[in-house]
């Protein structure tokens, strides 16, 4: 064995002493060895209450022992521990709000008798409990097509649900049922108190109802992205969508389920994802602030009846530069607009004199470069009944009418 003198010489003045260099050591290493033994053999020998006293750092060892009669024999004791935390807690609270949203669509077998088939599933959330009778919001794309929907609680009981309405543009639609089974009814939030970064929870039942009531935890990523929506799957985008992104995992299924806080309130309502190979967490959710009032409205009419001016339109970038020149007499300053390809005979737009191939440029001063400008213009800050004014192209001259906006 070797010793660290941190590498000082050694004392040249000090003179060894061999005969009793051995005797030191010895007598050290024998002193070591008698206390070790003196303080191990009582720890294995011990059997009075005294085991008790040497484990009084572990209080239920003590207690089981002072119940034993002081023996000494320890007694096997569960220890709980509360793993519980906020989101546990939330969660528990707000499972029974979310349900199963089944399409059912009616075929004819061999024999012509109409039979009941499940055609996709999806998730809603019970927002409404009144007079016995629970209200359901999910995506309008979850019931599209039905012939009857039926919802499955969390618990797994069915019950047949009537769809009272539904809007395309907004992707909500709003189902009726028998509320006796109902036993929660989620508190609503408010989106635009949501912050990014902020922590969220995704409840929903993806890939159909046997991962019923699936959570899924992720942060919100951004509070105002538009996400351009195809609904005839023409290849060009018809609206544009307002949403919440989360990275918290939405996927086939989790549509219509909710996106809640840490309050356990409702804040979105899941749509969609982007569905590519190379991209993971990017999901959206219609924020609740502007889900609301469409809910309501579907409650109260079983639609969202809208402006309209009564034309077919398409956005002028769907036509070859070449027709911008020769076609419709465009200036080469137009950088943008929504050309007019029918009007509808005794229309809004048909009394205020529009004609097939105008290019409407500007509603109101402001500028509509796209079928999309267009129709947030008149969805989003136009009323039934209101007069707007358009500018428009007409064989190349500049031209303004104004339009007494009727309902879709």
């Amino acid at each position: 064995m070797g010793y660290y003198n941190q590498g000082y010489p050694p004392n040249p003045h000090r003179k060894p002493n061999r005969k009793v260099s051995w005797i030191i050591p010895l007598l050290i290493g024998l002193g070591a060895g008698i206390f070790l033994v003196a303080q191990v053999i009582p720890a294995f020998t011990q059997t009075d209450g005294s085991a008790g006293t040497m484990n009084n750092m572990n209080k239920v060892n003590t207690e089981a022992n002072e119940k034993n009669g002081g023996t000494g024999n320890i007694i096997n004791t569960s220890v709980h521990v509360d793993v519980s935390t906020q989101i546990t807690e939330i969660v528990d609270e707000v499972t029974p709000a979310v349900v199963g949203v089944t399409n059912l669509m009616k075929h004819a077998d061999y024999w012509q008798q109409e039979e009941s088939m499940e055609a996709g599933t999806g998730s809603g959330v019970i927002y409404k409990l009144e007079n016995g009778t629970a209200y359901v919001v999910t995506n309008h794309h979850v019931i599209e097509g039905a012939d009857e929907v039926e919802v499955v609680l969390y618990n797994e009981t069915s019950i047949p649900a009537e769809i009272v309405g539904s809007d395309i543009f907004t992707d909500l639609a709003v189902l009726r049922m028998d509320g006796e089974h109902v036993e929660k009814v989620i508190d609503i939030g408010s989106s635009g108190k949501v912050k990014v970064g902020e922590p969220a929870v995704a409840i929903g039942n993806p890939l159909g109802h046997m991962f019923s009531s699936t959570v899924t935890q992720g942060v919100i990523s951004a509070t105002e992205r538009t996400i351009p929506q195809d609904f005839d799957q023409d290849g060009r985008s018809d609206w544009q969508a307002e949403v919440l992104q989360t990275d918290a995992a939405i996927n086939p299924g989790n549509s219509g389920g909710a996106l809640i806080n840490m309050y356990g309130q409702l804040i979105g309502i899941n749509s969609m994802k982007v569905n590519q190979e190379a991209v993971e967490g990017i999901g959206f959710s219609i924020p609740v602030d502007f889900a609301m009032p469409v809910i309501a409205e579907l409650e109260e009419k079983g639609e969202v009846i809208r402006p309209y001016l009564g034309v077919e339109i398409y956005s002028l970038d769907e036509v070859p530069k070449s027709e911008w020149d020769n076609t419709l007499n465009l200036p080469n300053d137009v950088k943008g607009g929504v050309y007019v390809w029918s009007v509808e005979p005794f229309s809004p737009a048909d009394q205020a004199g529009l004609e097939q191939l105008d290019v409407i440029i500007a509603l109101d001063d402001t500028s509509t470069l796209d079928t999309i400008d267009l129709r947030k213009i008149l969805y989003h800050e136009k009323e039934i009944g209101e007069e707007v004014k358009v500018t428009f192209y007409r064989n190349g001259e500049l031209m303004e009418t104004t339009i007494e906006l009727g309902s879709q």
